[in-house]
């Protein structure tokens, strides 16, 4: 018991993500959208297009345009993105599925760049996935990969070393799916973010229910609110000047990007929406993939990008260490937001 109270101390400060697919019929433009909150120990991304090109068997691939870490020159893992065939795909990491086989992980990034150059569908996807498990695996994942295509069709996949399971979105009678760092189809055990998952379940509710969700609904709303609702309370309106960074609101320390995919219809390219760097503190980009801001794009010899590095200097005007801990200043984000 006391090795387990441990591990799970340890993960409480672990990094990870909040996530939504919403249904076409619930968004205001008539389209898809897969949101990522993305919390990550690498607090600097940029955005970048690749082209097309040929894999190792000479076989054509897909241009995509998606998120990567300052210093990945190489472009070869993708946090989120959307390939010219419509295909957007994003990751939550998983804390309590099958245990980690340790001989080979953390390959999420590599797999949606797999995915962006070679998936069409979400089809495409789980069969590539069935490849690589046909070929002995492991998968070296432990993730909820939401996954959209201009099919309409929108899924989750939780997937594990050896196996996955998918949920369906037409099979939502709300019309929305969210995670945050565990698995429906995981353990009781390591269900990590469960408040931040409920943070998000009840600040979409009345959007859903109007039916008019837009991408600015989860970049400038859910990914800079502070409503804990396990309280019932907006921790920026009302309470102490110091709000402590527990891992329970959307917004972290770790937080380093809020991105929509908005999905294309058949033959129409879909469009991508990012707040880079401290989304609280950032500003919402339209990104196609003919056009990516010149502000997100990576520059200089770190390969950081402008509007990253201006979130990130104005989240650490925000935040202090204080007794091992970070806290967030609740009138110094409401000066810099106002």
């Amino acid at each position: 018991m006391l090795a387990l109270g441990l591990w799970m101390l340890i993960l409480q400060g672990a990094y990870g993500c909040t996530s939504a697919i919403i249904s076409a019929d619930r968004a205001s433009s008539g389209r898809m959208l897969l949101w990522k909150h993305r919390d990550s120990g690498h607090p600097h991304n940029f955005v970048a297009k690749v082209d097309r090109g040929a894999d190792k068997a000479g076989r054509p691939t897909l241009a995509f345009v998606g998120l990567f870490n300052a210093g990945d020159r190489e472009l070869k893992e993708v946090w989120a993105g959307m390939n010219e065939a419509g295909l957007g795909i994003m990751n939550t990491a998983s804390y309590n599925l099958a245990p980690d086989t340790a001989v080979v992980k953390d390959r999420e990034g590599l797999v949606m760049a797999e995915a962006l150059k070679s998936c069409r569908t979400v089809g495409e996807f789980l069969q590539m996935l069935d490849c690589e498990l046909a070929d002995g695996g492991p998968l070296g994942v432990q993730a909820n990969f939401g996954v959209i295509d201009a099919d309409g069709a929108g899924v989750y996949v939780e997937a594990w070393d050896h196996g996955y399971k998918v949920y369906d979105l037409k099979d939502e009678a709300g019309g929305c799916m969210i995670r945050s760092n565990y698995s429906y189809s995981g353990g009781e055990e390591g269900r990590l973010g469960e408040v931040r998952h409920d943070d998000a379940v009840a600040l979409l509710r009345e959007s859903l229910d109007s039916r008019n969700v837009t991408p600015l609904t989860l970049t400038d709303g859910l990914s800079r609110s502070f409503y804990h609702a396990r309280s019932g309370r907006d921790m920026l309106e009302e309470g102490e000047r110091w709000i402590e960074d527990k891992g329970e609101l959307i917004p972290r320390r770790s937080s380093c990007a809020s991105v929509v995919i908005e999905g294309g219809k058949k033959g129409e390219m879909p469009v991508m929406w990012i707040a880079i760097g401290f989304p609280t503190l950032s500003r919402t980009e339209r990104v196609t993939l003919d056009d990516v801001p010149e502000g997100l794009l990576p520059m200089g010899k770190n390969g950081h990008s402008r509007l990253c590095d201006e979130a990130v200097a104005r989240r650490d005007r925000v935040m202090r260490k204080r007794g091992g801990k970070w806290w967030f200043d609740r009138e110094e984000i409401k000066k810099l937001v106002d």
